[in-house]
């Protein structure tokens, strides 16, 4: 019964993604995005254990949205950083590799916190182990496992434990 429900949900989601690309409502379309969707989802049997951590519904789906724009709004701010740093003529990074903890249990959570601090510059998602995560950071302003997080966890790990746990 299990595997069914998160069939339904990827089958769901990757419709949905169809639809808003498509931008079309027209019945022959529906039918061939929804036919190509089901066939995918069958196809991507290994996700399902991933998925058992997303909520259904209204508000995880604001707060999907919501996620969105602080992650452009995040990676602004990275893209800046970065520029700034090297643009400078003294070359103003301290790099280095810290550690830092998570408050998400979730394997699809902990895959798209990394995933985000991965895709904004200037922080690379090394390893995870249990609550761990380990980041190579272009300027490690502490190496206490708190500054770390703070600095680099916390804004996404809010949006992202609405989300998926």
């Amino acid at each position: 019964m299990r595997q069914g429900r998160e069939a339904f949900l990827l089958w769901l989601g990757l419709f949905l993604v169809w639809v808003l690309i498509t931008w079309s409502v027209q019945v022959q379309e529906l039918l061939t995005g929804a036919a190509i969707t089901l066939v995918l989802a069958l196809l991507m049997r290994s996700l399902y254990p991933l998925l058992s951590g997303i909520k259904p519904g209204v508000r995880p789906l604001l707060f999907m949205v919501a996620y969105v724009f602080i992650f452009i709004w995040q990676l602004i701010l990275a893209n800046l950083d970065v520029a700034k740093r090297v643009l400078s003529p003294r070359r103003p990074i301290n790099p280095g590799i810290v550690k830092v903890k998570t408050k998400l249990k979730s394997p699809l959570a902990k895959m798209m916190l990394t995933s985000s601090i991965t895709l904004t510059p200037g922080t690379l998602s090394l390893d995870v182990q249990g609550d761990d995560i380990f980041i190579h950071w272009i300027d490690v302003k502490g190496k206490d496992i708190e500054t770390a997080t703070n600095a680099i966890v916390s804004v996404f790990e809010k949006g992202l434990k609405e989300v998926v746990e």
